[in-house]
This record gives C-alpha cells, sequence and structure tokens, in this order.
C-alpha cells in the first residue's frame, strides 16, 4: 500500500530560526570575560578566540588587537545609548541632558564592569593605548552629544566633545569602585563634574565671543586677502590732494 504523501508543516508552526550570532560582539563579549579574571597582559588572542568559538583566522578578520576590541566595546555601548534616545529632555538645560546622557552610558557598560575594572589600571599605564582610546573615544561622543541634541559642529563643538570624553573619564574612575545600587556616588560625582563643566565651558564661550573680530582678521590674512583701506595721500610738495580734488584711493601695496 502506497504512503500518503506527508502534507509539509505549515509555516506558523515551523520552529523559527535562531538569530545568527554577531561575531564581533562574541569576540568583544568573550575578551571581557577573560578580563574579568584575567590580567590584561596575560590574555592571548589564541584565549580570546577559543573563548569566542572562533578560529584564529576569524578574530584576525574582525579585530587587529585587544585594544581594537576595546574600542568595539565603545561601539556596542554607542548603538545601545542611541537606541533608547528619546525626545523627553528636550528643551531642558544641557547639564540635565548629559546627566541623562552619562548615567545611560554607565547602565549599558554595566555587564562589562568587572572586565573594566581590571582593564583600566593597565590601559591607563600606557599612554600610546590612552591617545588610540581617546580618538576612539571623541568619534562615540561626537555622537552621544549629537543624540541629546548638542552641537558638535560649530566653533566649539571640538571642546565640548572633548569635554565629555574628560568627563566621563573622571566618573567612570568613581564608577568602577561603586557597588552601591543605586550608584549614589558616581551620581555625586557627575553632578560635581557637570558643574565644573558648566563654569569652563561658560569663560571659554565668553573668550570665543570676544575674539570673534581676531579671527576673522586672522582668517583674512592666511587666505590672502588684505582689509580694504581707505585714506588719503597728500602729494609730496603739493599740499593738495593727489589723484584730484577730495578723491579717495586704495594706495598699491
Amino acid at each position: 500500500m502506497a504512503r500518503k504523501p506527508v502534507s509539509p508543516e505549515p509555516a506558523s508552526l515551523a520552529p523559527a530560526a535562531a538569530p545568527a550570532a554577531d561575531p564581533r560582539k562574541q569576540a568583544i563579549e568573550a575578551l571581557m570575560r577573560l578580563a574579568a579574571s584575567r590580567h590584561w597582559d596575560e590574555i592571548e588572542l589564541g584565549d580570546i578566540a577559543a573563548e569566542a568559538r572562533l578560529t584564529l583566522a576569524q578574530l584576525r578578520g574582525l579585530f587587529p588587537s585587544k585594544l581594537a576590541m576595546l574600542g568595539g566595546l565603545t561601539r556596542l555601548v554607542d548603538d545601545v545609548v542611541m537606541a533608547e534616545a528619546s525626545d523627553e529632555l528636550e528643551g531642558e538645560p544641557v547639564r540635565e541632558r548629559m546627566f541623562d546622557l552619562v548615567m545611560r552610558r554607565l547602565d549599558a557598560l554595566a555587564p562589562y564592569k568587572a572586565g573594566l575594572r581590571r582593564i583600566a589600571p593597565a590601559v591607563r599605564s600606557d599612554p600610546l593605548a590612552m591617545a588610540a582610546l581617546n580618538r576612539g573615544a571623541v568619534n562615540s561622543w561626537r555622537y552621544m552629544l549629537a543624540s541629546a541634541g548638542i552641537p558638535t559642529e560649530d566653533g566649539l563643538g571640538s571642546v565640548r566633545v572633548q569635554g565629555a570624553v574628560l568627563l566621563m573619564a573622571r566618573v567612570s574612575e568613581v564608577w568602577l569602585d561603586d557597588e552601591e545600587p543605586g550608584l549614589s556616588r558616581t551620581m555625586a560625582r557627575l553632578d560635581r563634574e557637570l558643574k565644573t563643566a558648566g563654569r569652563i565651558m561658560a569663560r571659554v564661550e565668553d573668550v570665543h565671543r570676544l575674539t570673534a573680530p581676531l579671527r576673522g582678521l586672522a582668517r583674512a590674512l592666511c587666505s590672502g586677502k588684505r582689509p580694504h583701506v581707505r585714506r588719503r595721500e597728500r602729494a609730496e610738495g603739493e599740499g593738495g590732494l593727489r589723484g584730484g580734488d577730495n578723491e579717495d584711493f586704495a594706495p598699491a601695496i
């Protein structure tokens, strides 16, 4: 007796395919798990590949170094923070928007806190590593500030961005050792840093405004343009005006 053909399983009952794993995130999280229990200098690339269940060749295709993986962590956190951005604080003072932004960023970093606590001393003792991470942090905070509606592309944009990087670094020093559920020490430090940053930026903005005419003159001189000057010159030995009565002219320079 012939077997009846088996009807295909309805699509609605078919098991859902598991979402594809992100190998970059696998590598970053593997590094952070290892960093939670090992010294930074003891973590080898092969260890990270094994922990992430990747081949060494696959890891090389994703990141050139451990430092680059830390940069990748910054990018992961950026994505989380910007995905949670809303307009609830639109119209609030910059200080309030910055407070919210820093705290949301620390919340996104919380799963990696144990690893970061052990990594931080090793990185701080390496000036080249600090310089490289600062470049990545500047790129990160340019987008962070933009997500909070804070200008980054005007004449003081670079000052605001670098100031935010330094503020985050100073607050993170306290956050790494703050085990209180409400992070009261961290929030107190953030509040103080924001007050200091506000005073500094107010002075910087005053200087920027007062020196605007000098900057305009400097730009004109650097571009090869000279300010247009009209003046009268007396003819030598005549006492009258050269070029006709009451004729103004700009002498050749």
